[in-house]
């Protein structure tokens, strides 16, 4: 086993940690640009003591409202030049992962020369990732991505219909207010999605990766199994602040890159995903609830012990048959009927999303999100394998 690991960002975690905004800010900058969504974060009260917090600490700012759910690069571009019209030396993201995304690439879209979606993945095509960018403060109000603690963010261009990500060391957030009473009055489904979202980082390092990584294993096997005991209090109760806070943190968790340490996983459901909500407009959360299990369903034919050990040592799955394969299909099946508990779509119908779309979708995956005709993973997916998958799930 070997790798490398660095996480800068600084965390400041618990109820009522908002307060903490503007002193963590201020550290940083005195010009902040500050990036929100489609309302909620004012509907809520969030972004009157977000703004309260700032100016109490001496910290300027001009806000970048109207980020979309799957963040388009349009909006990326406006914010970028708003922030170097405010003079910003400093980038605080308000709200979910897509606000916190969208975030990211403007601070390096300040410096960037060039078109930003260069930055991005694009399959066959070499990236050109930023090397600097403005400094970031992230303050999730909805657990699910794990941006407020890793380097990745991910964008759709509306022109090409695409949805693609970049990583770079540059776009680690300098710090992250990890607030849980600022999710409370996220509605049940987006919960829900929230939910899925974090428990398929984890499993797709855990399928994906190299073997030999028993610590990395156990870690996957406890988010999911807090995701399992804390997921459903969370939708039925969003004033349940326990809930709440073990959802957070371990949506944190998930992709902060602990538990993908020295994996060195692709990630194939994101990649099949991606180019659903890229052409559908899905929730990504939503996206991953109907593609997981199915991809999980073509890989556990070729490593059945593995997906048989997963169910096996999650206490909420709980496989009865004593074969791999069997177990195997059991503790699929379970995760599925769990995503489906929540209230997340497992089927691509319920999702509104048409059958006639699948082939596209298969051969933008392998495009978009692949090399050399495949998208990676144990084992890799040619555009027949992808198109299989998503029929499976239609």
């Amino acid at each position: 086993m070997k790798f490398e690991f660095v996480n800068p960002t600084r965390v400041v975690f618990g109820i009522g940690s908002l307060a903490r905004l503007g002193a963590e800010t201020a550290r940083i900058g005195h010009r902040a640009l500050l990036v929100t969504g489609g309302g909620s974060v004012k509907r809520s009260g969030v972004f009157r003591r977000a703004i309260e917090s700032l100016e109490k600490a001496g910290v300027a700012w001009t806000e970048c409202a109207g980020v979309e759910p799957n963040p388009r690069l349009t909006t990326v571009v406006r914010g970028a030049s708003q922030a170097r019209e405010h003079g910003s030396e400093v980038v605080v993201a308000l709200g979910g992962g897509s606000v916190m995304d969208a975030s990211k690439v403007m601070a390096a879209a300040v410096h960037y020369e060039g078109d930003p979606w260069d930055m991005m993945f694009h399959g066959e095509r070499r990236a050109r990732p930023p090397r600097r960018a403005l400094p970031v403060v992230t303050v999730p109000t909805l657990a699910a991505t794990g941006s407020e603690m890793n380097d990745g963010a991910v964008i759709t261009n509306e022109k090409t219909v695409e949805k693609s990500f970049v990583i770079a060391d540059c776009l680690y957030p300098r710090a992250a207010i990890l607030d849980p009473a600022l999710t409370a009055s996220v509605p049940p489904d987006q919960t829900a999605y929230g939910i899925a979202d974090l428990v398929t980082h984890v499993t797709e390092s855990y399928f994906n990766g190299v073997d030999g990584t028993p610590l990395q294993d156990r870690w996957t096997e406890g988010v999911v199994e807090i995701a399992m005991e804390y997921g459903p209090r969370a939708v039925r109760d969003g004033g349940d602040l326990e809930a709440r806070t073990q959802i957070l943190w371990a949506s944190t968790v998930a992709l902060n890159g602990w538990i993908g340490a020295a994996c060195g996983a692709p990630y194939p459901v994101h990649m099949i995903e991606h180019v659903l909500s890229a052409h559908t407009d899905v929730a990504h959360g939503a996206g991953l609830a109907i593609v997981s299990p199915a991809w999980m369903r073509f890989a556990a034919r070729t490593r059945p012990e593995r997906f048989a050990q997963f169910a096996r040592r999650v206490p909420g799955l709980r496989p009865e048959s004593a074969d791999d394969a069997a177990a195997a299909a059991e503790g699929i099946d379970g995760l599925e009927a769990f995503f489906r508990s929540l209230g997340c779509p497992t089927r691509l119908s319920q999702a509104g999303i048409r059958a006639d779309g699948i082939a596209r979708f298969a051969a933008d995956a392998v495009r978009v999100g692949g090399a050399e005709g495949r998208v990676g993973g144990r084992p890799p997916a040619g555009a027949a394998d992808v198109e299989a998958i998503l029929r499976a799930c239609a």
